[in-house]
């Protein structure tokens, strides 16, 4: 199937109105690419972010437009369109774009991702790759944790080194579940998964069942543990080896008060996510609430800790 993409460059921010009306018309499925709608996002959630791809940046600049795709046998939704756009004033280019099979294309960006010595991130439909090291088996793009990123492979590489048989394990910010998947792999008997976004409860189970896991070897929970109480004191009641949270500097942070009460004195806490500009303010806010920094990894520009209660 061949498809034309067609591009509509806007008045700077206007492009939100121009997709509000072309949806309207039943043209739902748009790319917007505008630096201002971009900038105005990360600031309203600047307490998720240490870390922007200046590239990006550097391709939005002074960007306001919309994509949107039709097939090329679509006369009458190019027509519809053309007629949409003069009534707003705008004007439109295509280029067709060359046959593909975009359902399954994307999966090319998704290819095995072998992390430290043992283990191998894979997709699910690469399940049944061969291999001899421990597959932690994947639906990549849904939520944060492919094991692509530096943050992630730092923990799971000192994962191998900390877990042994019969660890209980939490991870905080657990996302797509990977890390909780991970240290099953590696001998774990139990992992709790805790996220304040509802998707990634269902997601991570659904990848946890991918990989032969389900209650009560995993558990997939949604909260603010910092906020929520009852959620809280239900995971503080519970013993850990091993804490894991792989966020970013200012939300890992802002779980220093409450982080020592999951940590028993033979217990490992392990934080990464963090750039190495922000490496200072975690150290100095882990050690305030009376943790102890063992080690440091790095990877690229960003750092893991590796953490003990001080008893």
């Amino acid at each position: 199937m061949a498809w034309l993409e067609i591009t509509i460059e806007t008045p700077q921010g206007k492009s939100d109105a121009t997709a509000a009306a072309l949806t309207a018309h039943g043209f739902s499925e748009l790319v917007i690419e505008d630096q201002g709608e971009f900038e105005t996002f990360l600031e309203e959630n600047r307490a998720y972010w240490d870390y922007i791809d200046e590239n990006l940046q550097k391709e939005l600049q002074g960007l306001s437009r919309i994509k949107l795709y039709l097939e090329d046998t679509d006369e009458a939704g190019l027509a519809q369109l053309k007629g949409v756009l003069s009534q707003l004033g705008l004007s439109m280019t295509v280029s067709a774009l060359p046959e593909e099979n975009w359902e399954e294309s994307w999966k090319d960006s998704y290819p095995p991702q072998e992390v430290g010595n043992t283990l191998v991130v894979l997709p699910y439909w690469l399940a049944d790759t061969q291999t001899n090291r421990k597959k932690v088996i994947l639906d990549p793009g849904l939520t944060f944790g492919t094991g692509a990123h530096p943050s992630t492979q730092m923990v799971m590489e000192a994962m191998e080194e900390i877990v042994t048989p019969g660890y209980r394990c939490l991870d905080l910010g657990s996302g797509s579940g990977i890390l909780s998947i991970a240290a099953l792999r590696l001998g774990a008997k139990t992992a709790v998964g805790v996220d304040i976004d509802p998707k990634a409860e269902d997601i991570s189970r659904e990848n946890a069942a991918y990989n032969g896991f389900s209650a009560p070897a995993f558990t997939a929970l949604t909260g603010n543990v910092t906020e929520d109480h009852a959620l809280m004191n239900t995971l503080a009641a519970e013993e850990y080896d091993l804490v894991l949270v792989n966020i970013v500097a200012d939300v890992i942070i802002g779980l220093c008060s409450v982080l020592p009460r999951f940590l028993t004195e033979k217990a490992t806490l392990i934080c990464s996510g963090i750039l190495d500009t922000r490496l200072t303010d975690v150290t100095a806010a882990l050690q305030k609430a009376g943790l102890t920094i063992t080690s440091v990894r790095s990877k690229e520009d960003w750092r893991c800790v590796i953490v003990k209660k001080i008893i």
